[in-house]
């Protein structure tokens, strides 16, 4: 079997008395796209914040073709090496984009700082096409673009970095449909252009459907049930999985019989939750 592009080992992170990361596990290989959904409060943020570096597990690793990931970098050298194996791009990126600073100069301080002996303006054009902007929004600054130009720019900064993994944490939440569909074509798009791997934490299930080749069911820290996307979604085992199925509003949808199910999932035992290495599993 060909090393794992990024492989979690036993992560746990706990916030208290709050176990919001238990024992998750999983590999992604390279050019993959694995999803990771889940509620609110069920840990999949929390688990990607700790791929990304940003939260720091109280066990477990994070690897990256086989190598493990360093919770803490020492040096400026360290840092930008370990920025570039993981980017991540979040759900709103008018918070994490510079309101005074334009597109082209967002690239070139990124550019500058990864790879100071680059010219960076064949990459800037390059990005910029990469991600459908073209020239024109170069100078516009984050207040003057759309919700989905945002999010574009958001994407080039961290492709910028030529990054192993990209963490897309509810990267299309924030954006209607019809954007929607163009980001995650955009996506797709760069997905076959390179070898990158996608790391998706969503609670869109049509967001899994569309863009990932595996996913993890997460629900209070723990994984209910993983496996291929495609098997998961048309024949889920945890009820967890069939109450997320379910709550998708469709026709024939009760909201009433929903609430119940909640309810009665809530109020009795889950069945043991399960490590995911690949392929399908399912609880014990």
């Amino acid at each position: 079997m060909p090393e794992p592009l990024l492989q979690a080992v036993d992560l746990r992170r706990s916030f208290g008395t709050v176990h919001a990361v238990d024992g998750v596990s999983f590999t992604l290989p390279e050019g993959g796209s694995l999803g990771i959904v889940g509620g609110s409060g069920s840990g999949k943020t929390t688990t990607a914040r700790i791929v990304v570096g940003l939260e720091r597990a109280d066990a477990g690793e994070v690897r990256v073709r086989g190598r493990a990931r360093p919770s803490r970098a020492r040096g400026r050298e360290q840092r930008l090496a370990r920025a570039r194996e993981v980017q991540m791009v979040f759900q709103d990126p008018y918070l994490s984009l510079d309101p005074r600073t334009g597109v082209d100069q967002v690239l070139r301080e990124t550019l500058r700082l990864h790879f100071p002996d680059r010219d960076p303006e064949p990459r800037i054009r390059e990005l910029l096409d990469q991600v459908g902007l073209g020239t024109r929004a170069a100078d516009a600054l984050p207040r003057q673009l759309s919700g989905g130009q945002r999010q574009r720019v958001a994407i080039a900064r961290a492709l910028a970095v030529e990054p192993a993994v990209l963490v897309l944490d509810e990267a299309v939440a924030a954006l209607d449909v019809s954007v929607q569909a163009q980001i995650l074509n955009l996506l797709a798009d760069i997905r076959e252009q390179t070898p990158i791997g996608y790391l998706f934490i969503t609670h869109d299930l049509g967001v899994v459907r569309c863009v990932t080749d595996e996913v993890l069911v997460m629900r209070h820290g723990s994984v209910v049930e993983a496996g291929a996307t495609a098997e998961v979604l048309a024949a889920p085992q945890h009820p967890y999985t069939r109450l997320l199925l379910d709550s998708v509003p469709h026709p024939g949808w009760n909201p009433d019989r929903i609430a119940a199910a909640r309810q009665e999932l809530t109020s009795s035992p889950l069945a043991q939750p399960t490590q995911h290495t690949g392929g399908r599993s399912e609880p014990t």
